[in-house]
C-alpha cells in the first residue's frame, strides 16, 4: 500500500522522507546565519560608504567573525566565505580611500582545551602509527625485536670492550695469531703436496726406466747363450 497518493510528485521512501526532515531542520538552523552574515556585510559597506571609519572597521571585524562561524557550521561553503570577505574588503577600502584599511580578522579557535588535548593526542598517535606500519604486522614486529637485541648486543659488547682494553686487544692478536698460522700451514700444505706428488711421478719414472733397462740386458746375455749351445749346421 503506498505511503502517499497518486498524485504526490515529492518523496516516497523512508530515506528520502529523512533527507527531507533533515533539510528541513538545516534550513531552520542555517538560515538566521545566513542571514546574519548578509546584514552585517551590508551594514560595514554603508558605513563605508558614507565615511565612518572607526564603525567601518569594528562592523568588518563583526561580518568577518559571523562568516568564519558560518563556514565552520557548514551553513556556508568556505569558498564563499572567501569570496564575500574579498569582496568585502575591496569595497571597504575603495569607499575610505586607504584612511583605515581594513584586514580579515584571523578566526578564531573555537575548541575548549580538553578537545584541543584530545585532537593533539589523536594526531600524534595517527603519525606514530603511520610512521610504523611495517611493525604493525607479526613479521614486522620480529623484525623490530631483532634489531633491538642486536644492537643491546652490540652495545654491551662495545661497553666491555671499553671497560677492559687490554684484555680485547689481546684476544684480538691470539685470534689474528690463530688466523695467521692456519693460513700458513695451509699455504705450506698447499705447496707441498704438489712437491710431494713430483716426487713420486719422479721415482716411479726411474723405477720403471731401470727395470726396462734390466729386461734388455737379460734378454741381451741370453741369446749368445742359445747359440753357443746349439748343433751347428755341418755336424749331421
Amino acid at each position: 500500500m503506498a505511503h502517499s497518493s497518486r498524485s504526490w510528485r515529492g518523496a516516497r521512501t523512508p530515506s528520502a522522507l529523512k533527507r527531507v526532515r533533515q533539510s528541513a531542520r538545516r534550513r531552520q538552523i542555517n538560515g538566521p546565519r545566513v542571514s546574519e552574515t548578509k546584514t552585517l556585510v551590508t551594514k560595514a559597506g554603508d558605513l563605508a560608504a558614507r565615511g565612518e571609519a572607526d564603525a567601518a572597521h569594528a562592523a568588518v571585524e563583526a561580518a568577518v567573525s559571523a562568516l568564519d562561524k558560518a563556514a565552520k557550521t557548514g551553513a556556508l561553503h568556505p569558498n564563499t566565505v572567501a569570496r564575500r570577505k574579498s569582496r568585502l574588503m575591496l569595497r571597504v577600502n575603495a569607499a575610505l580611500e586607504g584612511g583605515a584599511v581594513a584586514s580579515a580578522a584571523k578566526p578564531v579557535r573555537q575548541a575548549s582545551k580538553a578537545q584541543a588535548a584530545k585532537e593533539a593526542k589523536a594526531r600524534i598517535a595517527a603519525s606514530k602509527a603511520a610512521k610504523a606500519k611495517g611493525e604493525q604486522t607479526a613479521a614486522g614486529k620480529a623484525r623490530a625485536a631483532l634489531s633491538r637485541s642486536t644492537r643491546e648486543t652490540a652495545a654491551s659488547a662495545a661497553a666491555g670492550a671499553e671497560a677492559n682494553p687490554t684484555k680485547a686487544t689481546t684476544g684480538a692478536q691470539t685470534t689474528a695469531g690463530r688466523r695467521t698460522g692456519a693460513a700458513a700451514r695451509t699455504a705450506a700444505g698447499t705447496k707441498a703436496k704438489p712437491a710431494a706428488k713430483r716426487a713420486s711421478a719422479t721415482k716411479t719414472t726411474a723405477a720403471k726406466a731401470a727395470g726396462t733397462k734390466a729386461t734388455a740386458a737379460k734378454s741381451a746375455a741370453s741369446k749368445p747363450a742359445a747359440r753357443k749351445t746349439g748343433t751347428p749346421k755341418g755336424s749331421a
